[in-house]
């Protein structure tokens, strides 16, 4: 299910490189419009009114939409001893009942009655984020963690609002989850090979997959 739609405003900030970041994400009520905003570096969410700051980074179509699952926050929240607000992660989507983790690069989840979301990509934490948290090592506590949410892409735009079902309706035939792919590009550098087998993976993963890179 759908817990929460969450945009932002861009907002100054002195710990970014590009002085904004649109990490601020809140929950927005109604319906929201969901397109798929365009190359990276070009386009920025996929949902509509929500900005960011940094395009170069972030953004764009293999990283139109980013989902946290609500489960993974109260993890979080146990850990940290603090609360932590559905859109705290930066995150577009907060999910319930979806195992976001698991899920394998090119599942296909149907949000409500139109949208369609390919899983593409798994987030890799940045100084930003950790600035954000106000959490000492939070880079590396978050990598150590490996439940990095999802980055997805719109392959069908619509509407989507909080109460929306989400259902996974395609699984491809690989075994190239969003944590396997999280370990392979931060911290097991041995199951880089096995991510060339998921197609839907984004050029630049796939490039440092075939280069042996890591983040």
């Amino acid at each position: 299910m759908l817990l929460s739609v969450n945009a932002g405003a861009v907002i100054p900030a002195e710990y970014t490189d590009k002085g904004v970041t649109g990490i601020d994400k809140q929950p927005v009520g109604g319906r929201v419009e969901v397109r798929a905003p365009g190359p990276k570096g070009i386009g920025g969410s996929a949902i509509v009114g929500d900005e960011i700051g940094d395009l170069r980074n972030h953004g764009g179509d293999d990283q139109a939409v980013y989902a946290y699952a609500r489960e993974d926050l109260d993890a979080w929240e146990t850990e940290l001893a603090r609360s932590l607000p559905n859109g705290i992660f930066g995150e577009n989507l907060t999910t319930q009942g979806i195992d976001v983790t698991g899920a394998l690069i090119g599942e296909l989840w149907r949000v409500g009655e139109s949208v369609l979301l390919e899983v593409s990509v798994p987030r890799i934490p940045c100084r930003t984020f950790a600035s954000w948290l106000d959490e000492r090592g939070w880079v590396k506590r978050f990598t150590d963690r490996a439940i990095p949410g999802a980055y997805l892409r719109v392959v069908e735009p619509g509407t989507i609002e909080a109460g929306d079902p989400i259902t996974v309706v395609d699984r491809p035939g690989h075994d190239v989850t969003i944590g396997l792919t999280f370990r392979a590009l931060t911290l097991e550098r041995e199951l880089l090979p096995r991510l060339l087998t998921a197609d839907a993976l984004p050029a630049e993963a796939k490039e440092r997959a075939q280069r042996g890179e890591q983040y």
